[in-house]
């Protein structure tokens, strides 16, 4: 069966994809250390896209170059020549590249963070990278990265004596270690690099760290939920008047602005087609043939319980409760299809059947404690309005 977006809809879908993207924004990584700790296997390992190996890079200074790649909202700022004939030029350039990018107006020009990557079989952390990190640390936050981490014997607490400036010590095996012996050490500590990075960047950049990573799916789904929570207290503002539930064509440009911005997050394409494609193909199994808010709507009566309120009216609670259901399916139909591989971009159509069968399946019921709470927000913007009146 063909389906086809009608011209409306297909511009709102543009519309929501590009408020979607810009407020994902990119975070922006620099990562130092000298040749050979292992900063590459490092990218790669923890950065969708193979960044390290096809990303462009592009020369910011001497010896720093900006790696990224198109469709994923990272800039990972590689640092060379921090062996002792090149040390000095290498800080005062570095250290004039991150005072030039913290005056930019703009937070996506900022360096959000910085590794400093020791490598344990050193077992030493030189002169030069103290130096380095109080640099840094002047700038941005900065975290120690012990890399090709296989037995500890102390070395982790030593790097954190010696750079007391950086925020935590982790220890990281990139990929997997065969020994001599035909033992296998497993790859470790990646996700727990991610988690404290996510900590330390701006709350406006981890949606950005959540989508360009790849090792820990569980961090997608946190930032996933964040936006369904955020975006069905914006329906339930919608409903706050309560309107026929012929009439939720008003809510579905939150429901369009759910998707694009939970499939940003997942570091799924971000164009119009695949959107459009994927809610295609719901509609297609829901016997639709046209692509446009009211064929939406009808997706909404597809999630068990709604036919309750059909043909009723959508007060806040009920408008905050599908759009909840509406989102959650679509998060359950992303975890299901990619959490096996974190690196899968599974096609447009293949998440729309996933998704109609998650809206089947699903469960609705009004949210009560979110009804309370968008009650507590109309009331808190009456008495605000009230006394701007009064003054």
């Amino acid at each position: 069966m063909s389906v086809k977006l009608d011209s409306h809809f297909a511009e709102q879908l543009r519309q929501k994809l590009d408020e979607a993207l810009n407020r994902l924004g990119r975070v922006n990584i620099l990562i130092v250390g000298k040749t050979g700790v292992g900063k590459s296997t490092l990218v790669n390992a923890v950065f969708r896209g193979n960044l390290a190996e096809t990303g462009d890079g592009r020369p910011v200074t001497r010896t720093t170059r900006e790696i990224r790649k198109e469709g994923i909202p990272l800039s990972v700022f590689d640092t060379r020549g921090l062996e002792l004939g090149e040390y000095q030029n290498t800080v005062q350039e570095l250290e004039k590249f991150l005072l030039e990018r913290r005056r930019s107006s703009d937070p996506n020009q900022h360096i959000h963070i910085a590794w400093i990557c020791v490598m344990e079989e050193s077992r030493r952390v030189e002169d030069g990278e103290i130096r380095l990190a109080e640099m840094l640390d002047r700038y941005v936050p900065v975290v120690a990265v012990v890399t090709k981490s296989i037995a500890d014997n102390g070395f982790r607490q030593k790097v954190q004596e010696l750079l007391p400036q950086t925020r935590n010590t982790v220890r990281v095996l990139a990929q997997e270690m065969v020994l001599d012996s035909g033992h296998t050490i497993p790859a470790a500590g990646l996700e727990n690099l991610v988690d404290i990075t996510m900590t330390l960047v701006p709350e406006s950049q981890r949606d950005a760290l959540a989508a360009a990573q790849r090792v820990s799916i569980n961090l997608k789904l946190k930032r996933a939920h964040a936006i369904v929570v955020s975006l069905a207290l914006s329906a339930g503002g919608v409903g706050a008047t309560p309107i026929p539930f012929s009439d939720a064509i008003a809510i579905i440009p939150i429901q369009v602005t759910m998707l694009a911005s939970i499939s940003a997050v997942w570091g799924l394409p971000t164009s119009t087609a695949y959107l459009g494609t994927l809610i295609s193909g719901a509609i297609t199994g829901a016997g639709g043939t046209l692509i446009g808010r009211a064929a939406a709507v009808e997706l909404l009566k597809l999630i068990p319980g709604v036919g309750t309120v059909v043909g009723g009216v959508i007060n806040a609670g009920v408008a905050s409760a599908l759009t909840t259901a509406f989102g959650e399916a679509y998060i359950a139909a992303l975890y299901g299809l990619t959490k096996d591989n974190p690196d899968l971009i599974p096609g447009a159509e293949e998440v729309g059947v996933e998704f109609l069968h998650q809206l089947k399946t699903t469960k609705f019921k009004p949210n009560v404690g979110l009804l309370e709470r968008i009650k507590r927000f109309f009331r808190r913007q009456s008495a605000a309005s009230e006394s701007g009146a009064l003054l």
